[in-house]
Parts: structure tokens; C-alpha cells; sequence
């Protein structure tokens, strides 16, 4: 019976980690905040005002965890983007944002591709640049049979990949950080135009807290956002005094869920932290009257350390565990 109802407190918890986290992709994917990361990090955009981000270049609205779509199956006609890419041999990508965005100032619709990813766990056991490249490198692939057939390559359009890290390490926090393709002369001197190989560019913004970013940053905006501290009213009050963001209907629904989800998953965390520390208090002092009762029979019987475990009918797989323990 325990163990069921642990079982079913995770399986509850974990899904409101989902649902926590699906609202946090939700709230990023409103066009008012996308304008503000795409201002602040990505050099197309900077000398435009958020307003005209939002109202001429952003196409369409941008998907969250859509239905995934092979590519194979695609139309060639652009209708929007979806958020998984799948092939037969490498498998399925799935990006939590994604959108397409024109670029100012030109004469033709040029089109970025870009990808928002908010990161919560900063220590993957990979390198995060390496996954955002990868995702890079799947977007540019999957442009082909929608923005290009046969061998017109020149209509690949760039792709950006941005990485939202809520909790990284003290040295990355209140940090935006840039990785892309440059051109690098070692023989000779060649210019090549920028468009033909500046195709993907991923940025790391690394937040932290949000008294230590300047007052009117992305770093700011996002840190009071996606925090669990920040009260509700507050982040409003933020949003809209500081940074001139409009509290419409869906802003404030999706800012609503994400506050009360995380309400939840801090108290069942706490929760649960709280019974692993006694569950963890047992087993330690399980092992330590163990201990003591082996020192004893070796101590006042003359039992060797094989003969003082048999006698307390110790299992095989726990006595190099005790070995190694009496012997430090």
C-alpha cells in the first residue's frame, strides 16, 4: 500500500512538472515576450521597436508542442511551422517553440526560423551547445521540399536557436552568450558575402536574480517571469510598467496557470524532500546500529568480520558495503 501511494505521488507530481512546464512555453510563446528575446539577442532586430516586431514580422503565431508532421508528408507549400521533424534514420526532434519571422529592411520575404527552448536543468550530462547545434543543423535540413527542392541551395534560410536556462551555474547567470559561424581568412583574403554562411546562430541566455540584471533587460524580464518567488500581481505590475507589455486576456491566463502550477510543484517538492530526508534519516540510522552491532560481536565474541555478518544473517550483496565501512 505504501508504495502505491508513493507511486501515485510521483506520477502526480510529474505531471504537474509537465504541466508547469507546458504553461512556461505557452507564456514564452506570446508575441509580446518572443519580441523582446528577439530585440535583445538577435541583430536583425535590434533598432526595431517592439510594437513593429510583433505586428510586422512575426508570421503567424508561433507553435507549441503541435502534432508532429513527417516530413515526407509535408505540402511544399509553407503553411506555418510545426514543431517536430522526423526522418526515417535520424529519428524525431522536437522543438518546444517555434515560429518564422521576417527580416527588416529587405525587399524580398526573407524568412528566420527560430527555436526557443527553456532549459530548467542546466547540468544535461551533455554539452547544451551541442544539442542546440544539432537542432540547428535539423531545422536547416528540414527546409528542404518546403522552402527548397532540387539543388536550390541558396534558399536556405537561416535559423536561429535560443536557449532560455532558468538555473544555471553562479558563472552563467545574468548572461547572454552567442555562438555562430564567422569567416576566417588563412591564406590569402576572401570576402564572402555574410548571407551565404552566416546560417545558424544559437544564444544562451543564462538568467539569474532579477535584482542584479538592469532594470530594463531581457535578462530581467525573463528571470521575473519564469520565477516561483515573484508573486503574481508583482510580475504583472512589471510587465506592464517596466517593460510596456499590454495584459491581454491570454497573457494573463497563461501568467495565472504558470503562478498556481508553480505554487504546486514547490509545495510538493518540498513535500517530498521532506519525506526523502526522513526515509533517508531511517536507512542511515539502520546502517549505523548494523555497524555497531558487528563491531560488537567481533569486539566481545572474537567473530571475525565473515562470522559476525553470517551471524546477523546479512545479505551477500550488503556486506562489502559494510567492509568498506568498518574498514575506513
Amino acid at each position: 500500500m505504501e508504495v502505491e501511494t508513493t507511486l501515485a505521488k510521483g506520477i502526480e507530481t510529474a505531471g504537474e512538472n509537465v504541466r508547469y512546464d507546458a504553461a512556461c512555453k505557452r507564456l514564452l510563446s506570446e508575441k509580446s515576450i518572443l519580441a523582446w528575446i528577439m530585440k535583445s539577442c538577435l541583430e536583425e532586430y535590434r533598432d526595431c521597436s517592439i510594437s513593429d516586431i510583433v505586428e510586422k514580422y512575426i508570421e503567424g503565431e508561433p507553435s507549441v508542442e503541435r502534432i508532429p508532421v513527417a516530413p515526407d508528408e509535408t505540402n511544399p507549400v509553407i503553411r506555418g511551422m510545426r514543431n517536430e521533424d522526423t526522418t526515417m534514420t535520424e529519428g524525431t526532434v522536437t522543438y518546444d517553440i517555434r515560429f518564422m519571422a521576417c527580416v527588416p529592411g529587405t525587399g524580398e520575404l526573407i524568412r528566420l526560423i527560430i527555436n526557443v527552448e527553456a532549459q530548467q536543468d542546466f547540468s544535461t550530462g551533455y554539452p547544451l551547445l551541442k544539442r542546440a547545434f544539432f537542432y540547428c543543423s535539423r531545422m536547416i535540413s528540414a527546409q528542404y521540399g518546403t522552402e527548397f527542392t532540387k539543388s536550390h541551395y541558396e534558399k536556405i534560410r537561416k535559423v536561429y536557436s535560443i536557449w532560455i536556462c532558468p538555473a544555471p551555474p553562479q558563472s552563467h547567470q545574468n548572461t547572454i552568450t552567442r555562438y555562430r559561424i564567422t569567416e576566417e581568412n588563412m591564406v590569402g583574403s576572401v570576402k564572402e558575402p555574410v548571407s551565404n554562411y552566416d546560417l545558424m546562430t544559437v544564444v544562451v541566455l543564462g538568467l539569474g536574480d532579477p535584482e542584479d540584471s538592469k532594470e530594463d533587460s531581457i535578462l530581467r524580464l525573463l528571470s521575473v517571469l519564469l520565477s516561483s518567488e515573484t508573486a503574481e500581481r508583482e510580475k504583472k505590475q512589471i510587465l506592464r510598467d517596466d517593460f510596456a507589455i499590454p495584459m491581454t486576456e491570454t497573457l494573463e491566463r497563461s501568467l495565472a496557470e504558470m503562478c498556481n502550477l508553480s505554487k504546486g510543484v514547490e509545495e510538493k517538492g518540498v513535500a517530498k524532500g521532506r519525506a526523502e530526508g526522513r526515509a533517508e534519516g531511517r536507512a542511515e540510522g539502520r546502517i549505523e546500529t548494523t555497524l555497531s552491532f558487528i563491531q560488537n560481536l567481533m569486539d566481545s565474541m572474537g567473530f571475525s568480520l565473515e562470522q559476525a555478518m553470517s551471524a546477523l544473517k546479512i545479505s551477500e550483496e550488503e556486506r562489502l558495503k559494510y567492509a568498506k565501512m568498518l574498514k575506513q
